[in-house]
């Protein structure tokens, strides 16, 4: 819900003369994340946020790991609660450069925290969210929690690794469907193929795509794929008319994915987070292959 902008002024006036403790001095920083990724890490460091924009949709995108119950909602990333914000005085604003309009509203309030994951120079996305980690922790006196939460993240990628070495495995198309037409699919630098690699799997989608690490295509762009042995992987949510669409299609009867065991519908993963969210796609692919296998 926005405010009006004398309202906005004025609470943001008073938060900016509240007087703040020095961070080192705090045991427990109260910060608001506007952002999944950078939410979901704060609580692998250890230190759960106090709130977050967009709530509501967290078991639909994000799922794990659990947000606790205490943790507030200060709307969504489009359309900041301002009073909200103000009225829990946050040491630290965590957000994004895709954020970056709203620092000059953030700015009065606290200290603004901007971590940069997906941007033009970032490179592969999982190597840049490993760096950010570092550096949020290193903000906040979390080091040796994030080192702990890094060394999980590797061991978890060598055992999906392990478990799926000697497996027939063929390469992977990962789409997220936006209707029975069109889906993103995912490629380098991205997230998800930083996963793939990590254990030991081939991506379908050989394409450069944009920073985000996709690129919206036709679901007839699909039959570009030279791989005739290749798999295609849809994340939940899928929209529900678009299974039935399919089943209809000529085109996606063309398509090698429509024959059987070339198509699966995985759990949802976030495809814009950070470490947390490429650990939940590297398990939750390696037990859909382990089964399958």
């Amino acid at each position: 819900m926005a405010i009006p902008r004398r309202s906005f002024l004025q609470c943001a006036v008073m938060a900016s003369v509240m007087p703040r403790p020095a961070f080192a001095e705090v045991a427990g920083l109260r910060i608001v994340s506007l952002d999944y990724g950078l939410s979901s890490t704060l609580l692998s460091l250890g230190l759960p946020p106090l709130g977050i924009s967009d709530l509501a949709d967290w078991g639909r995108w994000v799922v794990e790991p659990v947000l606790p119950s205490s943790v507030i909602d200060v709307g969504s990333a489009y359309e900041i609660n301002f009073e909200i914000l103000v009225q829990l005085k946050p040491d630290i604003i965590l957000t994004t450069p895709y954020l970056d309009e709203l620092l000059p509203k953030l700015q009065p309030i606290a200290k603004v925290l901007r971590l940069e994951v997906f941007t033009p120079d970032a490179g592969p996305i999982l190597p840049a969210a490993t760096a950010a980690t570092r550096r949020l922790a290193a903000e906040i006196g979390r080091q040796d929690e994030a080192e702990q939460f890094l060394a999980r993240a590797d061991a978890l990628f060598a055992n999906c690794r392990q478990r799926l070495a000697g497996k027939d495995i063929p390469p992977l198309a990962l789409v997220n469907f936006e209707d029975a037409r069109h889906a993103r699919v995912y490629s380098a630098p991205g997230l998800f193929h930083n996963a793939l690699e990590r254990i030991g799997l081939r991506n379908a989608w050989t394409r450069q795509s944009n920073y985000w690490g996709f690129e919206t295509i036709g679901i007839e762009q699909l039959s570009t794929i030279t791989a005739p042995e290749a798999r295609l992987i849809a994340f939940d949510p899928v929209p529900p008319d678009v299974l039935p669409k399919l089943a209809e299609s000529p085109l996606w009867q063309r398509l090698p994915f429509s024959r059987a065991g070339h198509f699966s519908v995985l759990q949802p993963a976030l495809m814009f987070g950070m470490v947390n969210e490429a650990m939940r796609f590297a398990a939750l692919l390696t037990d859909l292959l382990e089964q399958d296998a």
